[in-house]
């Protein structure tokens, strides 16, 4: 996982909207890059949607929101329209980003052992440079904590 204070792994996905965007493109923005194991399931949508609703106060602070999960953007499409999401999805589909940044983790449900994505949030600033890391996110309320933190960068 990079550390606070470095450059932020570079990555250029593809979009909800079928357009590739590279992180480089967002220089003089601050990102929070947000990835979520999976579209439209309990967790990652009270995720989504606490996300969306902070949107405002994330422009406020001239942020842009990015989500990305290892779904397809067929599958971002159908998510973004059925919960109105103001912000990109990026399909990470062969999860070469999350293992850049260190969430794509081996994890455990009812005993099993399988890979996933572990809920984590970035915060880059304007320069490329991390400025904060939510590990082992809790998805309700979670974009409240974001967003005060993104004020102190």
């Amino acid at each position: 996982m990079p550390t606070v204070g470095q450059a932020a792994p570079e990555f250029t996905l593809e979009t909800d909207a079928g357009a590739t965007l590279s992180l480089k493109d967002l220089r003089g923005q601050k990102v929070v890059l947000y990835f979520y194991p999976k579209d439209d399931t309990p967790g990652c949508t009270t995720q989504a949607c606490d996300f969306r609703d902070s949107v405002p106060r994330f422009a406020a602070d001239a942020a842009v929101v990015l989500g990305i999960s290892p779904d397809s953007v067929k599958s971002h499409q159908k998510f973004k329209l059925k919960y109105e999401l103001p912000f990109t999805l990026l399909a990470d589909t062969e999860k070469v980003v999350a293992q850049a940044y260190g969430v794509w983790k081996e994890k455990s449900m009812y005993g099993r052992m399988y890979m996933g994505v572990e809920r984590t949030t970035f915060l880059i600033d304007a320069r490329g440079v991390l400025r904060q890391v939510f590990e082992k996110v809790k998805p309700a309320g979670h974009a409240d904590a974001v967003a005060e933190a993104l004020r102190a960068i």
